[in-house]
């Protein structure tokens, strides 16, 4: 399962690659492998949502999509069009898995948590179509993109990040809640969260998402969020003001936080039970 180091991979498929590196409880974890496979031949949709297992076919199902068209004088329209998913849609169990299944043969195996899961799942929705007088075979498997997780373990700054970064970032937090950033080298899109989660998604192989990871992680931490001290003296107020207890300790409390954050306190001192509210604001006075 997972090899220390920096960037530590969690992954269920086995004989999976792991990648060591220097930065402690940093876990990525695969989440979805798409991959495509060509069955060659042509195949009759309606007879494989029929006669298959856990597979479905709904031809008058349709998409509305949006095209921004623009005109002369910079002029635009907006043009609806209806588009139908001609495409069975079959899942098995084991490793589960979701196909799309097209007439000219061409499948899409979503799902997996590794590469390995990937193949094996397609060679399985092959043999299902084998199974039901198809001549299907298995050409051109082909890894289109990997989709992993991962958690600095820090909030992060985006609105500093997307102004320092402009050229490669796109923040709109009306519209999405994380910042995207897309990495030209690896081309990697990088959907990174205030707290601190990533998704990382476009990756061809494993290797340009460890990549991508290890050069967006120091950007990160120039925009790492601090909490500011007024906001941890400001929350043991409210806890005193709540509880009723206004007394010595909060203030003792307050000063405490303002001396950490201006590194006003020794170590000695702070392990000293004896030093009272009164040494600790001698302490923060003679700053």
């Amino acid at each position: 399962m997972l090899l220390g180091g920096r960037f530590r991979i969690t992954d269920i498929g086995d004989n999976c690659e792991h990648k060591k590196s220097i930065w402690p409880d940093t876990v990525c974890i695969a989440r979805n492998i798409v991959s495509t496979v060509n069955l060659d031949c042509k195949l009759d949709l309606k007879t494989i949502a029929l006669q298959a297992r856990n597979a479905e076919y709904n031809p008058k199902a349709s998409f509305v999509y949006l095209y921004h068209v623009l005109c002369f004088r910079n002029s635009s329209v907006f043009i609806w069009i209806r588009e139908r998913f001609a495409a069975v849609i079959m899942r098995i169990r084991e490793p589960k898995t979701t196909a799309l299944i097209f007439a000219s043969g061409k499948m899409v195996c979503t799902g997996a948590k590794s590469e390995q899961q990937s193949k094996l799942a397609a060679r399985k929705y092959a043999r299902i179509i084998q199974k039901l007088g198809f001549p299907a075979k298995f050409k051109d498997f082909k890894i289109q993109n990997i989709v992993g997780s991962c958690d600095v373990k820090f909030p992060i700054r985006l609105e500093g990040l997307a102004y320092s970064h402009g050229a490669f970032s796109s923040y709109e937090p009306e519209l999405f809640p994380g910042l995207i950033y897309r990495m030209k080298q690896p081309k990697i899109v990088l959907l990174i969260f205030v707290s601190g989660k990533i998704v990382l998604t476009g990756a061809k192989v494993r290797d340009e998402t460890y990549l991508a990871f290890e050069n967006i992680y120091p950007v990160l931490t120039e925009f790492r969020k601090n909490q500011q001290w007024y906001e941890f003296v400001f929350i043991y107020l409210i806890f005193s003001i709540h509880t009723s207890i206004i007394s010595t300790i909060s203030i003792r409390v307050a000063i405490f936080c303002l001396a950490i954050r201006f590194n006003a306190l020794d170590l000695d001192l702070i392990c000293q039970e004896r030093a009272g509210a009164a040494g600790l604001a001698e302490k923060f006075v003679e700053l």
